[in-house]
């Protein structure tokens, strides 16, 4: 075994044990490689750098095919470099030639199984998806905790607290909001925010029947009586499709925000939402 612990050279004499017994606990990564390859003198040292930074989510095995014809042979290597994964003495999945760098990278990650915080990650997600509002913001904030400037997690607090109501904490978080892929969510979710909190500073415009039913509606929001809210809104738009500078329709997009993308009730309004605008 080489000296990082998780990468070793392998042979036609060794490789039942190496690769194919060890990848019943552990995934096991097998570069084909020979020492005139080019291509190979670039991906395996980037293999070796991610099996070491791994620290042991996955094995580096080596086989060098001008000394190991017979695996070749037997595995279907027809060109070098060829990388295959290995789990439960099985071929799971594979790549063939030079890679960029976040191929490969994307390729190790399938293999390693999801940490702790990335299970917790998935499963507040599912909470939010269920609307089990109060648990999803518990596990968030959990995970808060320990990765305080994920913006994953900030995204999903923020859906919590918005479906229970509160609103400045939620504005706090969403005011803040940090360059990511989240960014366009958490903007979306942000007019929502901001009018739950004029409502409770008793700021919302108060001039017109519109103004009033837009106050309910914002109400029912805060209550957590999400479709109700939304039903309010649709009613507004259509009587005035661009209430108050698109208002109504801003705030139904942040509530749609909250569902998950397939969720049945969140497809129902987005489809009445486009009968009523278009």
């Amino acid at each position: 075994m080489m000296a990082s612990g998780f990468i070793v050279n392998v042979s036609e004499t060794d490789f039942e044990y190496e690769v194919l017994a060890f990848s019943q606990n552990t995934p096991v990564v097998v570069d084909f490689w020979a020492p005139w390859c080019q291509p190979c003198k670039q991906i395996g040292p980037l293999l070796e750098t991610l099996a070491r930074a791994g620290g042991g989510n996955f094995r580096l095995a080596k086989v060098n095919v001008d000394e190991n014809p017979n695996l070749a042979l037997r595995y279907g290597v027809r060109s070098i470099p060829t990388v295959k994964a290995f789990s439960q003495g099985q071929v799971v999945s594979e790549f063939v030639g030079l890679q960029p760098e976040a191929r490969i990278v994307e390729f190790i990650s399938r293999l390693s199984p999801p940490s702790e915080a990335a299970l917790a990650l998935e499963k507040a997600a599912s909470l939010l998806g269920e609307q089990n509002w109060k648990s999803a913001e518990q596990l968030f904030r959990k995970l808060e905790e320990h990765d305080p400037g994920n913006p994953a997690v900030q995204l999903g607090l923020a859906k919590s607290l918005l479906a229970t109501g509160q609103a400045g904490e939620a504005a706090f978080i969403l005011r803040a909001f940090p360059a990511s892929k989240e960014y366009a969510a958490a903007e979306k979710l942000l007019p929502l925010a901001n009018d739950l909190v004029k409502l409770g500073r008793n700021e919302l415009p108060a001039e017109t029947d519109l103004d009033t039913a837009f106050h309910n509606a914002v109400r029912l929001a805060g209550r957590g009586n999400l479709e109700a809210a939304m039903d309010g809104f649709l009613d507004i738009l259509r009587q005035d499709k661009h209430y108050r500078g698109d208002s109504a329709r801003r705030l139904l997009l942040s509530i749609l925000e909250l569902y998950a993308p397939d969720d049945p009730t969140a497809r129902q309004y987005r489809s009445e939402m486009a009968t009523v605008l278009f």
